[in-house]
């Protein structure tokens, strides 16, 4: 079965603490993915980024993004361009189809978060064509710090016969591949196969506690004052390091 992190951000959301090269390292040689997707907010510039550089990790690379829609934040993966914030949910699930991709229900029921509501979803898939963009639900979240809503996600999604995915939504290094989908095969192709055939699980790889939360006041503590996780160029005994954002990155 392949391994997918269907969630996760770089320095190019206003949130992401990690350049996209450490993505992809921390991917590929310690998270053990043989996919993931790049889903910045609202920004699908992270996204080309990694699809340059993944054959130098021998990973897949999905581009996507997670696209703030007047219902709450909805996952598009397999998109060439930026789709805009603001929108009505059908309105951006027939624009995700419009090039080609599909789209996900990101944590729904999560609290503290921008999250689709069930009823949104029930009226979105009613308006034709939106069916063939919105095929899943993230019914497994890592990041989310009341957990339990992913069982609430599990039976939307078994109620309306939509895709399992699951992803870490990681903003920093260490949470990588901490959520995942599993899916038969090992490719991107394979991937998008299995969400439409309905056949991903999502799978949940480490439990939260005390470093969780420390690594995350961390790493949004320097990213607020402008330092991000980075490769370290030369031989280290570790190959990340801390640099400055460079410009032209969300800030």
């Amino acid at each position: 079965m392949g391994k997918a992190d269907l969630h996760v951000h770089t320095t190019y959301s206003y949130d992401g603490t990690c350049t996209v090269e450490a993505v992809l390292q921390q991917a590929a040689y310690h998270a053990g993915l043989d996919v993931i997707a790049i889903t910045d907010h609202n920004e699908t510039a992270g996204a080309k980024e990694a699809l340059r550089l993944a054959p130098r990790y021998g990973i897949q690379v999905i581009p996507g993004e997670e696209i703030s829609t007047k219902a709450g934040h909805l996952l598009a993966y397999f998109i060439q361009e930026t789709i805009p914030a603001g929108l009505p949910l059908a309105e951006t699930a027939l624009r995700v189809r419009q090039q080609g991709g599909i789209c996900v229900a990101a944590h729904p029921y999560a609290a503290g978060t921008n999250s689709i509501k069930g009823d949104d979803i029930r009226q979105a898939l009613e308006v034709p064509g939106v069916a063939d963009a919105l095929i899943g639900i993230e019914t497994f979240n890592y990041g989310l710090i009341f957990p339990h809503t992913n069982d609430m996600a599990l039976e939307l999604a078994q109620e309306l016969n939509l895709a399992a995915v699951g992803g870490s939504d990681s903003h920093i290094l260490e949470t990588i591949g901490h959520g995942y989908t599993s899916f038969p095969g090992s490719t991107a192709a394979d991937l998008r196969r299995s969400l439409l055939n309905r056949t991903s699980r999502s799978r949940k790889a480490a439990q939260h506690d005390v470093h969780f939360y420390l690594a995350h006041l961390r790493g949004w503590s320097l990213r607020a004052i402008g330092w991000v996780t980075a490769i370290r160029n030369t031989q280290s005994s570790s190959p990340f390091v801390l640099r400055r954002l460079e410009r032209g990155h969300s800030l």
